[in-house]
């Protein structure tokens, strides 16, 4: 089973209670926060919910070990060690879920270097949607 990275676009002051709770749910609370969750037919329909305000594709496992090395942090907000980051990608790979790590389930990004095309319209033209494994050049540009 792949991972899918998520990352939240838009920070709207009032968007619909359903579209609030979807993004809730994926711990995607503020713009240029990142998510990473497993591929299943349960999450494709919640991404697809909210999909005007993420973006979102299939992760490699280089990226992923990249992004839970620089901006993993513990719930005391505290870095990882090397080795606590390794252990994690390989427990990730195997569980795809953060629960009983002690590791908070998002990680904060800074807006890309080079910026958004525009994070209003779908991926061709824009930034929004599913964009497969563009995301990991994305993701590289916000790290």
């Amino acid at each position: 089973m792949t991972m899918l990275a998520v990352v939240r676009l838009r920070g709207v002051a009032r968007p619909g209670v359903e579209s609030a709770d979807t993004l809730s749910m994926l711990n995607l609370r503020r713009a240029n926060h990142c998510a990473l969750i497993a591929d299943n037919a349960t999450s494709r329909g919640m991404l697809d919910k909210v999909k005007h305000f993420i973006t979102y594709g299939e992760v490699s496992e280089g990226t992923a070990k990249k992004l839970i090395m620089k901006r993993a942090r513990k719930s005391g907000d505290a870095k990882l060690s090397e080795k606590e980051a390794a252990e994690l990608a390989k427990a990730l790979a195997k569980a795809q879920t953060f629960q009983g790590t002690g590791v908070k389930p998002f990680f904060r990004l800074s807006p890309p270097s080079g910026g958004f095309k525009s994070v209003k319209l779908p991926y061709p033209r824009g930034d929004c949607g599913y964009r497969g494994e563009a995301i990991n050049k994305l993701l590289e540009r916000m790290l």
